[in-house]
């Protein structure tokens, strides 16, 4: 810049030409010139010049590029050094440097220009699913975790769930806006199974019939991005890596996922509380925009349980995603609807309802006190599924059954326990059970208990079937007298008395 410096000097103070300047300073005279036409003169390109070796070869790459597209998936890719050899084969002269710079331009050329979005208050949210692994209970295990981001205010609303299905997708949705206590106007999604049916050729797409239910009842408009092109919703996909990697690393534990999710929640909750935006405005104050721009949210929430119509087996049981439930045993062979949910399934049948914690693929939720009316007809299998049906019933059925095994062996044990099984079935659960604690209360151990003085006593303790007035009698039974015998009239026959 000095040597400008001194030749613009010499130029416009002191008078010098061109040709002196360039003389005194051994300069060329183009290069005085471009100096005096500018203080900070520019390279000025000139017209790219050609290359022939490529205007010949170029074509043929492309060609090459275009016939092998179809042979190529995942890490068999397309290299510079491959294809620099098939030009050698074909019997072209041209060193991998140069094919290397052609590929290279090529890819400059197709690749995707990403346009600088505008998001505005309450006008648009993100979701996704994401894989992470908790500690739930003592066992690690692979969990999901949902993610709503409101792109506007930044906030994030998040909820672990162990499947990654319809149910859990829809759940999630209800939980959001209620933690939201409002609805934004567009939800973005990508081309997940538990919204999209299908793609028709026009590049619209056919909802799930629940989904749509969902957006029905919200009023909101489902968005979802081009197939394989998970940047159209980069906001929620970059946020949700940096969750797991910020807030679930390390791998937090947990006695149940609610608990969890409950943590996570609070803690994205405070950081963003003291997080200001790229405009320098705190995260909060946006958020007070988001809430005031959305929509409200209706009047209930939406049902997001799956419903279907189930079997009931002669065994009192039915069967969901390959799980089995125990039902009423007036229920057997009649059919239920049953609503799963994410945490149980609630069953309905003839206007009664059973709920069970749902379980998975394999498992099992049988409830014996389903069978009472069964158990007090069939001893044997109350001997047969007597530890469960204890711990179910819990006290003091469990001291009753170990007194009754010790004294008098598991056969009559179980016929016992039928009985008192047959007296809850009909006078409840609760008066059988005081009369019970009342009875054993008076044992001091298996020496000197008596089972037949427990039953005396609680056939003491229930009441009285209720007789029949005559009014209530039918005309055509009143005329028929039937004589009780009494204990007595085996003791004369015995003697051979009265013959």
């Amino acid at each position: 810049m000095d040597q400008v410096h001194v030749i613009r000097h010499k130029h416009f103070n002191e008078g010098h030409g061109i040709r002196r300047i360039a003389r005194e300073m051994g300069l060329h005279r183009l290069t005085v010139r471009k100096y005096l036409e500018s203080a900070e003169p520019l390279r000025r390109e000139s017209a790219v010049r050609r290359k022939r070796v490529l205007d010949e070869v170029g074509p043929r790459i492309d060609a090459l590029l275009d016939e092998w597209r179809s042979r190529t998936s995942g890490k068999h890719r397309i290299t510079s050094p491959r294809v620099h050899r098939q030009l050698i084969e074909d019997g072209y002269h041209i060193c991998e440097r140069t094919v290397r710079q052609y590929l290279a331009e090529r890819r400059r050329q197709t690749a995707e220009v990403y346009v600088p979005l505008v998001h505005r208050a309450g006008d648009e949210a993100q979701v996704d699913f994401f894989e992470v692994t908790v500690d739930l209970n003592g066992q690690r295990k692979r969990v999901w975790k949902f993610l709503m981001r409101l792109m506007y205010s930044k906030r994030d609303l998040v909820w672990l769930y162990e499947r990654c299905d319809q149910v859990s997708f829809l759940d999630a949705h209800v939980r959001a806006f209620e933690m939201l206590g409002c609805v934004p106007h567009r939800l973005v999604y990508d081309n997940l199974s538990s919204a999209v049916k299908r793609r028709v050729r026009t590049g619209e797409r056919q909802l799930s019939e629940r989904f749509q239910a969902l957006c029905a009842h919200y009023l909101f408009e489902p968005c979802f991005a081009r197939p394989g092109e998970g940047h159209d919703k980069g906001g929620v996909e970059s946020r949700g890596k940096t969750i797991r990697l910020q807030h679930l690393t390390p791998i937090v534990a947990g006695a149940t996922l609610a608990e969890i999710s409950q943590r996570l929640q609070a803690d994205l909750d405070r950081r963003r509380e003291q997080a200001f935006g790229a405009d320098g405005h705190r995260l909060s104050a946006l958020y007070d925009e988001d809430q005031f721009s959305m929509k409200p949210l209706p009047g209930k929430p939406f049902d997001a349980r799956e419903v279907r119509i189930v079997s009931v087996s002669r065994s009192a049981t039915v069967t969901i995603r390959g799980a089995v439930y125990s039902v009423p045993s007036t229920w057997a062979r009649l059919e239920a609807t049953a609503y799963v949910g994410v945490e149980d399934v609630r069953l309905v049948c003839r206007a009664q309802e059973h709920t069970h914690p749902l379980q998975p693929k394999g498992g099992k939720s049988i409830r014996y006190r389903d069978y009472l009316p069964e158990l007090a007809r069939k001893p044997q299998a109350v001997r047969q599924v007597a530890p469960e049906l204890i711990e179910q019933l819990g006290q003091p059925y469990g001291q009753l059954w170990g007194l009754l095994e010790s004294t008098h062996g598991p056969q009559k044990a179980a016929r016992v326990l039928a009985g008192i099984l047959g007296a809850i079935n009909d006078h409840g659960e609760p008066l059988v059970q005081r009369v019970l604690l009342d009875a054993l209360s008076t044992e001091t151990g298996a020496d000197d208990f008596d089972a037949d003085k427990v039953l005396i006593s609680l056939a003491g303790h229930l009441p009285a079937r209720p007789m029949l007035d005559d009014g209530q009698v039918p005309g055509a039974l009143r005329i028929h007298v039937i004589q009780a015998a009494s204990a007595a009239d085996y003791d004369r026959l015995l003697t051979g008395a009265g013959q």
